[in-house]
């Protein structure tokens, strides 16, 4: 038997996606045409509207292309949040798999697809199929999450924290790295809460540590990290950790004390100044990532006139911004929403606006620069260039890429050095230099 598979949303997602198809593959040949297949699985996202409305797309759009007698499973956010509702609406789809179901996949598998499956086989980080290239792998410490901000579905879908041990995490890295691996990127949906449900207190140090003893040549970038717990400890350490990246992706949704009290989160805007601050003077070459959200509730002009304020002051090399989307059974559904989407959408612009002007600056400081330990990651044939990242791009299409011009032919995860020639608010022109 054959199967095709679809993985939708973050990262987290992919990994779950993996750790699917490397059970599935003991017993299919996973293709790359849905036409071969004899099973289609989608693992979804439903982390927002837009989010549900391309997972629902893409069902009905697998449906269509696949072979007559294929069967359908969809997985993921979507299966575990509306897996009732789904049953009875889509019934083209052969099963819908929650995320609380994938202890016993094989069991699941083997009805659907009247196959053989054997029933012990679980899910597992070391046992993967993955879906990135050699150079790089994503690696989920935790589950689930302990905080309750207003505006997030995500601990409805996905539980409490549930993190792995120390000793679990640092045997697949190890793993990885001896396969080749030199960019690992540690996920979870709070990443600095890592081991406070095992160990009853906060364990990220302590895991990164486990991970640098490993030998090899490799770092490590830490993404998802809610603000308040950034503490001097984790900044100290990776600041003197030479396997760390200096990249910071930190969340903080907004900068404003009063629509933080309303979004359930904590900290300050005081205390994120001074974190921020913190950072940058103890790394002066620390990428600051961030995401903000606008047109929540109670938000005012004043508030986003603000928020600009506060991002021209930190300046983030990256930020991202959504408008205010509102999620059945969060708290911020008993909060009067009055801002029109047309409110919401002007003053996303508005951020995006200023934030494309600190890139554009922060980008225009790159000129001339030499930035070392470049890995291409592919080819761009429009412009007869190469594609590179290093440590200050993430590797989840948000951060941009470094174009670079060679006169050699150059390989998939080749570490190059690139002085860098252009830029703009999103990409770093270049051309290699030895």
């Amino acid at each position: 038997m054959n199967c095709y598979m679809v993985s939708l949303g973050c990262a987290k997602n992919q990994v779950d996606s993996e750790m699917i198809l490397g059970l599935i593959k003991k017993k299919m040949d996973i293709v790359s045409d849905i036409k071969d297949a004899d099973l289609v699985i989608c693992n979804t996202c439903a982390f927002i509207e837009s989010a549900r409305k391309e997972a629902i797309d893409t069902i009905f759009n697998l449906k269509e292309n696949m072979k007559k007698n294929a069967k359908l499973v969809v997985c993921g956010c979507l299966a575990q949040r509306y897996k009732d509702e789904l049953i009875k609406l889509m019934p083209e789809v052969d099963r819908f798999i929650a995320i609380e179901e994938y202890s016993n996949l094989a069991n699941i598998l083997n009805d659907v697809c009247n196959s053989q499956y054997e029933s012990n086989l679980e899910l597992s980080p070391l046992n993967r199929m993955y879906s990135t290239p050699n150079y790089m792998r994503y690696v989920k410490i935790s589950e689930g999450c302990l905080n309750r901000c207003a505006f997030c579905a995500i601990p409805l879908i996905r539980g409490n924290l549930c993190s792995r041990t120390i000793e679990d995490i640092t045997e697949e890295v190890r793993k990885e790295v001896l396969e080749g691996a030199y960019e690992i990127n540690l996920i979870s949906q709070d990443t600095t809460k890592y081991g406070y449900d095992i160990y009853k207190s906060l364990k990220i140090v302590d895991l990164l540590k486990s991970i640098c003893s490993i030998e090899g040549d490799f770092k490590v970038r830490l993404l998802y990290l809610y603000p308040d717990i950034v503490t001097d400890e984790l900044i100290n350490f990776m600041a003197n950790e030479p396997k760390i990246m200096h990249y910071f992706d930190i969340p903080i949704q907004h900068s404003e004390d009063k629509i933080l009290k309303k979004m359930l989160r904590r900290g300050s805007r005081e205390y994120m100044l001074t974190m921020f601050a913190k950072i940058r003077n103890l790394m002066p070459d620390a990428i600051l990532r961030t995401t903000m959200i606008v047109g929540f509730p109670y938000e005012e002009e004043e508030d986003v006139t603000n928020m600009i304020d506060f991002i021209r002051n930190v300046k983030f090399d990256r930020l991202g911004a959504f408008t205010f989307s509102l999620e059945e059974g969060t708290p911020a559904t008993k909060y009067p929403n009055t801002i029109s989407e047309n409110t919401k959408q002007e003053r996303y612009e508005r951020l995006m606006e200023a934030q494309m002007k600190i890139s554009e600056e922060l980008n225009k400081n790159h000129e001339g620069k030499i930035l070392k330990d470049c890995f291409i990651i592919g080819y761009d044939s429009n412009s007869y260039m190469y594609l590179a990242r290093n440590y200050m791009f993430a590797p989840d299409d948000i951060d941009g890429v470094i174009y670079v011009a060679s006169k050699r032919e150059l390989n998939l995860g080749e570490r190059i050095n690139v002085k860098v020639l252009d830029s703009d608010a999103y990409t770093l022109t270049g051309e290699e230099v030895l």
